[in-house]
Parts: structure tokens; C-alpha cells; sequence
């Protein structure tokens, strides 16, 4: 640790007030909950996740395994049974954009 220091240029007067200014910029520009607001994706419709999937030629156990979900899961959003929430509907409106995401990822 002593010659990690030890290769440290010292600082000056001038050097530690840039590099304040320097933190605060960084700090300025941060997004944070505080200063940036994320909007949650709206929901999905039936339809539509069966449109994202049918895109896919894939079978809802495919589309399952894609999105890392049950098969039971994307059958139940289909029917309207149940809706996807936080981090599929995420991938979801991500995946109705750019249906070959999925296949990347």
C-alpha cells in the first residue's frame, strides 16, 4: 500500500480545489432517485405479448425460456389471466421494440 501512495503526485492548493470541482461535476451528474425519474413500463396486452412472441415463431415454452419465465406464466398473460410485473414487463417493452433481443441475450 506505502508504494501505491508512494507514486502519488502531491497535490497542491490548485490540484485538490480541481479536483473538488471535479467531484462535484461527477456528483451534478449522477442520476439518481432524487434527480431522475424512471418510468415504469405500462402494461401489456394479451394480444400484444402473444404478437411479441408470435414475431418469434416461438412456442410459449421457447418465449418462456427466453424471458426466463414459466411456461405456465406466459400462457396465463396470454389469456389474460394474470399480468407480468416488474422486471419481465421491463423486458417485455423492451422485447415489443426488438423482438430478436431476446434471442441475443
Amino acid at each position: 500500500m506505502l508504494s501505491v501512495l508512494a507514486s502519488l503526485e502531491p497535490l497542491d492548493g490548485e490540484g485538490i480545489v480541481a479536483a473538488a470541482h471535479e467531484g462535484l461535476r461527477a456528483l451534478r451528474s449522477k442520476k439518481t432517485l432524487r434527480t431522475f425519474r424512471v418510468e415504469a413500463p405500462g402494461q401489456l396486452k394479451p394480444e400484444q405479448i402473444a404478437r411479441i412472441r408470435s414475431s418469434l415463431n416461438a412456442s410459449q415454452a421457447v418465449f418462456a425460456s427466453y424471458l426466463g419465465v414459466s411456461k405456465a406464466a406466459v400462457i396465463a398473460w396470454e389469456y389474460g389471466q394474470r399480468k407480468p410485473s416488474g422486471a419481465a414487463r421491463k423486458l417485455l417493452s423492451i422485447a415489443k421494440k426488438n423482438p430478436q433481443i431476446l434471442v441475443e441475450i
